[in-house]
């Protein structure tokens, strides 16, 4: 499966860490180590939009 291999490949990784791949359509990927868990890919998006929702839910949350 082609997908699987994108996750293996360590030009798909920025600073080793960050799964950065705009081919890969999915959000949320397996990790390298897939005893791991997962990780976000940012080649995409909407990865993007979710990490900011979730920082204006947080500092709404602080203000009210």
């Amino acid at each position: 499966m082609s997908l699987n291999r994108d996750i293996n490949n360590p030009d798909n990784y920025k600073l080793g860490i960050f799964y950065f791949n705009p081919k890969d359509k999915r959000l949320i990927v397996p990790k390298q180590d897939r005893y791991r868990g997962w990780t976000l890919n940012f080649g995409n998006i909407f990865t993007y939009i979710i990490i900011l929702g979730i920082a204006l839910a947080i500092t709404l949350y602080q203000i009210i």
